[in-house]
């Protein structure tokens, strides 16, 4: 089968590429390979649903542009395509003195980011926006927005699709070979010849570009993240949105109360390990993909750097009263019968050969082939300008 674009990924991040090429291009053939039977399924399906503002990252980064500019385009689609979403802001709370320097910096990366109608809070002006919780200073952001992703991403597909563009689902790729008219990208159900390859596989993006013959220094460690939710009776502890300070030295923004665009509360999640890429349990270990986690030198850099706060995320996904009591940090009123099990994600987070936990999207190009390889929080926000961008690239070169 003779294409244009091959896309390697049925995530909201490989859709909206496939997506914005059509849109670009009409007449270009266009296909979207997925592992799975339906697009979503990982990163994008189990996603917390938190359409993100922006403040957290640094002026400039790719992080930076994509989501602020990827937060106007989705919006934009969610209103053209009637998808639910609501815009509730947040608070973003100190709890202690040692966390305001960390505090005013997101506020100023806020500012800088062009964000409007910012607020600094006091102990008692948290208590307006949310009368359970407690902190000593806060930020509101009233950018901050909830929708479901998976609706997001199987409308992009409807619509690539109504476009012209194919989907081909329950396909892994498992070769990536050079052809006379560019890449052959073979799979379970077949190949496909292609002018270019744009790979957008999430967990596995990695595997995909050293198929391609990328010698990479980066290796994707997929870390967990585990969710509680509040009992229906006890959903009123919360109205919307309640984050913590986040560690700077820290990819992750600790656990926290997100509402559901469904109305649900969920209260997580902590980042640990997980035993596979699509690991959603504890239970849930493939041998040679933990070994390749555990065995990269840049991982076992981390876990040497990180062993602290990793022992901490460890203790509190097998402690239901240590989640508690982090979740007690920002609304001291939730107890431990409150919670619920809910839901996993797992992160697919790049990690370097010196110990860093690449904290911004990358994107490299080969020949006959664009690689996204780190695009963890806030792809799903980003996902239409991160699309716009790749196939700008891929336009270039077609």
């Amino acid at each position: 089968m003779k294409n244009d674009v091959v896309v390697v990924g049925g995530g909201i991040v490989g859709l909206a590429t496939a997506l914005r090429l059509k849109q670009s291009k009409p007449e270009l053939k266009v296909l979207v390979l997925e592992k799975e039977r339906e697009v979503s399924a990982h990163q994008t399906g189990h996603n917390s649903g938190v359409i993100h503002s922006g403040i957290y990252y640094k002026p400039g980064s790719l992080k930076a542009r994509n989501c602020i500019d990827g937060y106007h385009q989705l919006i934009a689609f969610c209103q053209e395509q009637s998808i639910p979403y609501e815009l509730c802001g947040k608070v973003i709370v100190a709890t202690r003195e040692h966390q305001l320097p960390a505090l005013e910096q997101v506020y100023q990366r806020g500012v800088q980011n062009g964000l409007e109608g910012l607020k600094h809070l006091s102990s008692e002006e948290i208590k307006e926006h949310e009368p359970h919780c407690t902190g000593i200073k806060g930020v509101f952001v009233p950018q901050t927005g909830i929708v479901d992703y998976k609706k997001v991403g199987e409308k992009i597909a409807d619509v690539f699709r109504d476009l012209g563009g194919s989907i081909q689902l329950g396909s892994k790729v498992t070769a990536v070979k050079p052809s006379q008219s560019g890449v052959l990208v073979e799979t379970t159900q077949g190949a496909h010849e292609a002018r270019l390859m744009i790979n957008c596989a999430g967990l596995y993006c990695d595997k995909i570009a050293a198929m391609a013959g990328q010698n990479l220094d980066v290796r994707i460690i997929p870390f967990r993240g585990e969710y509680y939710a509040l009992k229906p009776e006890k959903a009123s502890l919360v109205k919307n949105l309640i984050y913590p300070v986040p560690d700077p030295n820290f990819p992750f923004l600790g656990v926290h109360f997100t509402r559901r665009i469904s109305g649900e509360i969920e209260a997580g999640p902590n980042a640990v390990l997980a035993y596979r890429r699509e690991g959603y349990t504890k239970k849930d270990v493939h041998w040679g993909e933990l070994w390749e986690s555990l065995s990269w030198k840049g991982f076992r850099k981390v876990a040497l750097k990180y062993w602290q706060t990793g022992l901490g995320e460890l203790y509190r996904s097998y402690s239901k009263r240590a989640f508690t009591n982090a979740l007690q940090e920002l609304v001291p009123e939730v107890q431990q019968n409150d919670l619920e099990t809910a839901g996993a994600g797992v992160r697919a987070q790049a990690c370097d050969r010196n110990g860093g936990l690449i904290d911004d999207f990358v994107i490299r190009e080969d020949v006959g082939c664009i690689h996204v390889l780190n695009a963890p929080s806030p792809a799903a926000t980003s996902s239409l300008s991160i699309g716009s961008s790749v196939a700008e690239l891929a336009l270039k070169r077609l």
